[in-house]
């Protein structure tokens, strides 16, 4: 793993735990070294199993949060069977990178910036070659779906709601 990322240990867990229990998530932290439950990816990739968000110390805050915008934008079928992969298509997956960076604001060791730089050096890919420069010129499509799903207010506001 990077050490050029934030991770769960250098944050205040309560803010963490704040932001999981507006959507009726619940967070659970591993052990060191232990494998983290329901994680899609492995090492220290957050995991999710039901509405259970799995972390450890180590594990990156933008992977918490990446984890926890899957359950938020899954439909109700897909979070009633949730065990590790939370599956999607192209659009979704767009909503979910878009909408963690709209919640890494509420965990105030992280916010925005913070938030570009991690997705960046951890190796998310866009096509204009930045997470800001595509949230910022070529993210519409992302945005227009979370507000079609009731998850952002037509202003770009959280609105705390899982998609139906």
């Amino acid at each position: 793993m990077s050490n050029t990322v934030l991770c769960v240990s250098d944050c205040n867990i309560d803010s963490i735990q704040s932001l999981l229990s507006k959507y009726s998530l619940t967070l659970h932290k591993s052990k060191p070294h232990e494998s983290i439950p329901g994680s899609y990816w492995g090492g220290s990739e957050a995991g999710l199993i039901d509405n259970i968000v799995y972390v450890r110390e180590d594990t990156p805050i933008h992977s918490l949060l990446h984890e926890t915008c899957h359950y938020v934008c899954m439909d109700q079928q897909r979070r009633k069977h949730l065990n590790t992969d939370a599956a999607g298509d192209y659009d979704e997956e767009n909503a979910v990178c878009f909408l963690q960076i709209l919640l890494s604001d509420e965990i105030p060791e992280m916010g925005r910036k913070r938030m570009f730089n991690d997705m960046d050096n951890w190796g998310y890919t866009f096509r204009l070659g930045s997470a800001q420069r595509w949230f910022e010129e070529d993210a519409e499509d992302a945005r227009v779906w979370l507000k079609d799903n009731g998850l952002i207010e037509t202003t770009g506001i959280v609105t705390y709601q899982l998609r139906n």
